[in-house]
């Protein structure tokens, strides 16, 4: 039972399923990466874990996310911390009527925050619900060489590799001051926060087959722990 947009309903009666929904953010990722980056690169962990675990149902991707630091450039649309909390929470006791378990793949570091409360909801109202980060140890934070090998391999004419240039390369920590008082424009004029030449989409692959191995490993382990993280 690959995707939800395809089943219809008897399909799925009586099946109790693990429902993987990816999550993103419509957001500037510098001028060389599409707007929704975010949500191709959930969709394509969600896509990697059902090729390897075909029993999962995918649902279509919760688009939008909270980017209000990035509201500095134009295209990007956020809904915010309350209204993305209430969306998933919603979602969740709608969806658990008929899923055995939810989980949300989270491909936006804003949204974080709001994804651990509305899992932590979930579960404090009985719901099996958890999430899985699509991040990899030691990448760079925005719009940088992670996320552009990223898109260089999930979606290679996506990605404007002539525009490519260094953003703003300093550590995420010292770059926090700046970012929590006047959103990712005060740090990086051009919205990147990285460097994203040297990009490629060998490295994207190898990166992108590291975070569905990490998620698989999780998702079969299913034991969320704090916050509901798998």
């Amino acid at each position: 039972m690959p995707l939800l947009r395809d089943l219809t309903w008897p399909q799925l009666r009586s099946t109790r399923p693990t429902l993987v929904v990816p999550v993103g953010s419509v957001e500037q990722h510098g001028p060389h990466l599409p707007l929704d980056t975010d949500v191709r690169i959930a969709e394509a962990v969600a896509a990697g874990l059902l090729a390897r675990a075909p029993e999962l149902v995918v649902a279509p991707a919760v688009a939008y996310g909270a980017a209000g630091e990035h509201e500095g450039f134009p295209g990007t649309v956020s809904i915010g911390h309350e209204a993305l909390r209430l969306l998933l929470v919603e979602y969740g006791r709608s969806a658990c009527r008929w899923a055995g378990r939810l989980l949300f793949v989270n491909g936006h570091g804003g949204n974080l925050v709001t994804v651990v409360e509305a899992v932590e909801r979930l579960r404090y109202e009985g719901r099996d619900a958890a999430w899985v980060p699509c991040g990899t140890p030691g990448g760079d934070p925005h719009a940088g060489r992670t996320e552009t090998s990223l898109m260089a391999a999930i979606a290679p004419t996506a990605v404007h590799a002539d525009r490519a240039e260094p953003g703003n390369t300093a550590p995420l920590a010292d770059l926090l001051p700046l970012l929590r008082a006047g959103g990712t424009a005060a740090a990086s004029p051009n919205g990147i926060l990285g460097d994203p030449t040297g990009a490629s989409a060998a490295e994207g692959r190898a990166l992108l087959a590291t975070i569905v191995d990490n998620c698989l490993v999780a998702l079969h382990k299913w034991e969320p722990g704090p916050g509901g993280r798998l």
